[in-house]
């Protein structure tokens, strides 16, 4: 089994609130389709999460009630997005079902916790597909927080234990600097627990869930011996595909364990 994460850069546009990348979304769950592999995706909550969340810092926790109406919208917006793609994923033969992931997790200072996965291993034995996402949980210590969709990535893959890690951006793979802002950065085609001092953790805009070096650690977490945790570019045509194949492709692999 292979797990995929759609990140918010991909199906979003992160700099602006609530724009989903419809055509994109249909082209990556056609490729997921074609490529025959057997997937569990999760995917970001992009525009749809993290304005609202940034403007009322969601991620510090309870600490003003104004922030109430915004945990609220936060939660409705990333369930729209949600079912979007489930209904893309439908029309491209998917059996797939939205598992919000306030119906499985806890938080507890931050830390996300599985309570019971009864909910995601049924479905996953019926051979449907269960889609989790980025999304405000509501954490024992804090009050609320944000659930990234690299957390619930780390969590299923404890569960699942999959063959390979997929997350899918807009970016080749992991730079040393941020490739938007500095055209010539050099592309990593592997990437260890070494080399995270030599790659710049600025982001090109707003993330209130930690950034690229949190991405990176959260690969390296994911990785084994037997287990490849692997960054591509969802933006070009084609690429997830051939890669779920098992073909060779531009990206950053994660490698050795942080």
């Amino acid at each position: 089994m292979i797990l995929i994460k759609l990140g918010g850069s991909v199906i979003t546009d992160k700099t602006q609130y609530r724009i989903f990348n419809r055509e994109r979304v249909r082209r990556l769950c056609a490729e997921i389709r074609d490529s025959g592999a057997d997937s569990v995706i999760v995917h970001g909550a992009g525009s749809f999460g993290h304005v609202i969340a940034k403007e009322y810092s969601l991620q510090k926790g309870s600490v003003d009630p104004a922030q109430v109406p915004a945990v609220a919208r936060v939660q409705y917006d990333v369930r729209e997005l949600n079912l979007m793609v489930i209904d893309e994923l439908l029309n491209a033969g998917i059996p797939a079902v939205s598992v919000p992931p306030g119906s499985c997790f806890m938080m507890d200072n931050g830390n996300l916790l599985l309570d019971d996965p009864e909910v995601l291993l049924s479905a996953s034995r019926l051979g449907i597909m269960p889609v989790m996402f980025g999304d405000v949980v509501f954490d024992r210590s804090k009050g609320f927080g944000i659930c990234s969709g690299d957390q619930i990535m780390e969590v299923l893959c404890e569960l699942y234990h999959p063959d390979k890690v997929v997350f899918v951006s807009d970016v080749d793979g992991l730079f040393e600097k941020d490739p938007k802002t500095n055209p010539d950065s050099k592309l990593l085609t592997e990437v260890t627990s070494e080399l995270l001092n030599c790659i710049s953790s600025d982001s090109s805009v707003a993330d209130v869930t930690g950034g690229v070096r949190a991405k990176m650690e959260a690969m390296l977490r994911m990785t084994s011996s037997e287990r490849d945790c692997v960054l591509i570019n969802g933006s070009v045509e084609g690429r997830l595909c051939s890669l779920l194949k098992g073909e060779r492709v531009i990206s950053t692999t994660a490698k050795g364990g942080l």
